[in-house]
């Protein structure tokens, strides 16, 4: 009675067909005719090297010939399982042998079972997205924890509870968390370094952070908790980086389903947030006292005055030549409890700044058809020194505006006086009458259209640049103040 002999493992062959000088020959190679289809065998496949057919089957043996030499796995290196299924340690870290080029030892692809090469941290603080070696610590970021392990020591702790580090042979030694339960989430790319502090987002509990010398510190607690909650819940990608022109910690919240972004730097100066930007990078950081990031593909240097300002990545919704406005919103909010008129806004800087908001509080909700709504005093543009600037035509009687000089007047600095629908210059210093544009409320005292200024307790201002002065060169603005008074209700 024939034995069954269980074969451990197959290997498929593939027997090309050889085409005989007669027709109704059988494709062979080498004396093999294949095992058909009907017995248990492969199908044909297609050849692409002759016409015809190949067979294609699974064999142990070479060419399939009794006790012919079988085919083997080979020298499995440092396997001592037999069940080769891999096992995901998403809290663990492995290290290989060493490697020293001036010995020419590299051990880089050793990784001994015989040797104790793993250390794990807490798995209940979820997957380690983050490592950062500094000085003799390795600092490790999980999605819900910050720790650090010394690297090539280790801490002994006595029976008491007291600790001394000691040098061991050992890669790397004990996991100590820093205080705190923050950790990076899954957004490593928000991780920026400068000095000794480290920076990072938690998006899990919508934090901001900084590890420093003393500990971690959530940063978004500075006048940005509200924001950074909103932000990160329709937020899949946080992008930082440390910038060394300015000294500021910048990071950009995407979405990569929308369009939607918004990029912002932390300043240690000011313990705030001071600034927002227009451009969406897709990686950011320093190098040799340059700022850089990179979109598309491309390098892009900040802070180069050779181009023009204001003008990030080439945007292709400006013409030719033109630059994005920079803008700055801030509050007048003087005497908090006294309800105010505001009549004049003043600005000391250069020359190419314009108002485009000047809007008070709200008055306070009213129902009107049916629906509940604020209204909110308010004020006409604010024109640039330039672009407020008209010359009034003799012929005409009509004011020309400035940048129709030249076709009407036949020069480009015509000899007639001048006169502002904007900003005003005296003593270098710009000044306008605040002029209300709001529509006049139910019961509200109106005296007609020339009437100046909003009324309430504070006003929200933006002020940017203009689109025609010096485009693309340096604005600086030093200060804005207005001039109010009591409101008379």
């Amino acid at each position: 009675m024939g034995a069954i002999i269980e074969i451990k493992y197959f290997n498929s062959f593939l027997l090309k067909k050889i085409n005989e000088s007669s027709a109704s020959q059988i494709p062979s190679w080498n004396g093999s005719f294949g095992i058909p289809v009907s017995k248990g065998g492969y199908p044909q496949i297609a050849s692409i090297s002759s016409n015809g057919n190949n067979w294609v089957i699974e064999e142990a043996r070479i060419r399939g010939g009794y006790n012919n030499t079988n085919v083997d796995y080979g020298v499995k290196a440092y396997i001592v399982e037999e069940e080769p299924n891999a096992v995901d340690r998403f809290n663990s870290l492995i290290y290989s042998g060493i490697f020293n080029s001036r010995t020419g030892i590299n051990n880089s692809n050793v990784f001994s079972v015989g040797e104790d090469i793993t250390k794990s941290a807490d798995p209940v603080n979820g997957s380690i997205q983050k490592l950062y070696a500094e000085d003799t610590n390795l600092i490790i970021f999980q999605e819900a924890k910050v720790s650090r392990a010394l690297i090539d020591k280790d801490a002994i702790y006595s029976a008491e509870g007291g600790g001394a580090v000691t040098s061991v042979n050992t890669t790397i030694g004990t996991i100590q968390p820093y205080a705190g339960n923050f950790g990076i989430s899954r957004s490593p790319g928000s991780f920026a370094v400068y000095g000794y502090r480290k920076y990072f987002t938690d998006q899990d509990r919508n934090a901001v952070m900084r590890l420093s010398m003393d500990g971690l510190t959530e940063i978004s607690n500075y006048g940005m908790y509200d924001y950074f909650r909103d932000e990160f819940a329709t937020t899949n990608k946080i992008v930082g980086g440390w910038d060394i022109h300015n000294k500021q910690f910048v990071l950009s919240t995407q979405n990569s389903l929308s369009t939607a972004y918004n990029t912002l730097s932390f300043d240690e100066n000011v313990l705030g947030w001071p600034s927002f930007f227009t451009y969406k990078p897709d990686q950011v950081f320093s190098l040799k006292n340059n700022f850089y990031s990179l979109k598309n593909g491309q390098l892009w240097k900040h802070y180069d005055t050779t181009v023009n300002r204001g003008n990030f990545y080439n945007n292709a919704y400006l013409l030719a030549g033109q630059t994005s406005q920079t803008s700055i919103t801030f509050v007048f909010n003087p005497k908090v409890s006294m309800s105010k008129s505001f009549q004049t806004v003043n600005y000391e800087g250069s020359n190419g700044w314009e108002i485009t908001n000047f809007i008070s509080d709200p008055t306070g909700e009213d129902k009107l058809n049916g629906i509940y709504s604020n209204s909110n005093d308010k004020t006409n543009k604010v024109y640039s020194y330039n672009e407020g600037e008209y010359i009034m035509n003799p012929a005409t009687s009509l004011p020309v505006k400035q940048a129709d000089y030249a076709a009407v007047f036949g020069t480009s600095n015509p000899p007639y006086n001048r006169i502002h629908a904007g900003f005003d210059r005296k003593e270098n210093k710009y000044c306008t009458n605040l002029v209300n544009s709001s529509v006049a409320s139910q019961g509200e005292v109106s005296f007609g259209p020339s009437i100046t200024g909003i009324k309430g307790y504070f006003s929200t201002v933006t002020i940017s640049t203009d689109l025609t002065t010096d485009l693309g060169g340096a604005k600086e603005l030093f200060a804005v103040s207005a001039n109010y008074v009591e409101s008379s209700y």
